[in-house]
């Protein structure tokens, strides 16, 4: 198993969420080494809340869960990309992606 270089980010690195089905990005978050290994035996994406400062399974409060499909590192091994199946919307506004606007403010999605 890579591993993957946790001190470069302080302990967490950037995790990029994409669907699984259609490649569009969904929302970026933080994981910890404990997040990842969580996510990894769940098969649930797990991250790692920076405002909590804890854990945070996607969709525990909200039923948006995010079932991961495959778990794939950069070459610098300090980026993750989860590819999932969304269950529901993955953005807290309740869009499907967080990233919906473009620069000027304009609804896209």
């Amino acid at each position: 198993m890579i591993q993957l270089d946790f001190a470069k980010g302080n302990g967490l690195l950037p995790c990029i969420v994409q669907d699984a089905q259609t490649n569009q990005v969904l929302m970026l978050a933080y994981m910890n080494e404990e997040s990842l290994q969580k996510t990894i035996e769940t098969k649930l994406a797990t991250y790692y809340s920076r405002s909590r400062k804890a854990l945070w399974v996607k969709g525990e409060t909200s039923g948006h869960y995010q079932h991961v499909k495959e778990i794939l590192v950069d070459c610098d091994e300090d980026t993750i990309l989860i590819k999932v199946d969304q269950e529901g919307a993955a953005c807290h506004t309740g869009k499907y992606s967080c990233f919906y606007r473009n620069i000027e403010g304009d609804e896209i999605l």
